[in-house]
């Protein structure tokens, strides 16, 4: 959804320490020297862009540290705090399902070993695996079972990204209404084309 170019890929830590996840709330609310600080890397103080890092081990999303532009309007701050809450919201929904279906599927696999005999590594000290048709019932079985908690999940998911859209088509107006009457982003005067 970022109108600008992604400018760098950079490695970070595990930004929710000893699994202890944040709340939507307070990460959205920190200073971007404060979240990049708990992610380990930092945009330059000439960065103009997004930085995005590589996919969570959790939640399999890449996290975000959104540019903060010179000057920046309320509209602007409003658009940027939302994204991030939206970010750091879906992070904690997939980090938890993710490690829910993890869990069942491990707790799945051994009884399912169990109820045929046999223990959870071979002789050889692999570890056993079902067939696809087997694992095929449990997938059906949590998706049955989750398919409340994703419609849910679904509907804000649409809620958010509608209005982030509409803000950004708000920002992106008021841009346009800036340059088109002269007004500047930075503090420097604008220049004046001589006639």
């Amino acid at each position: 959804m970022n109108t600008r170019a992604v400018g760098c890929l950079f490695f970070r830590s595990q930004r929710y320490a000893a699994g202890v996840l944040k709340s939507k709330r307070h990460c959205a609310s920190q200073p971007q020297e404060e979240l990049a600080e708990k992610t380990k890397f930092k945009p330059g103080p000439t960065s103009k862009c997004d930085w995005i890092g590589p996919p969570d081990r959790l939640s399999n999303l890449r996290p975000i540290i959104y540019h903060i532009p010179e000057n920046e309007t309320q509209l602007e701050r409003r658009l940027r705090h939302l994204r991030q809450e939206t970010e750091d919201w879906n992070h904690e929904f997939w980090t938890h399902q993710n490690l829910t279906f993890s869990k069942e599927k491990d707790d799945y696999v051994l009884s399912q070993l169990k109820a045929k005999g046999m223990t959870e590594r071979d002789e050889r000290g692999r570890k056993r695996t079902l067939s696809s048709e087997e694992m095929a019932v449990f997938y059906k079985h949590f998706l049955d079972k989750n398919f409340k908690k994703h419609a849910s999940y679904n509907k804000e998911w649409y809620r958010r990204n509608f209005t982030i859209t509409i803000l950004m088509a708000r920002v992106a107006l008021h841009n346009m209404q800036r340059t088109i009457t002269g007004q500047a982003r930075s503090k420097s005067k604008p220049t004046v084309m001589p006639k």
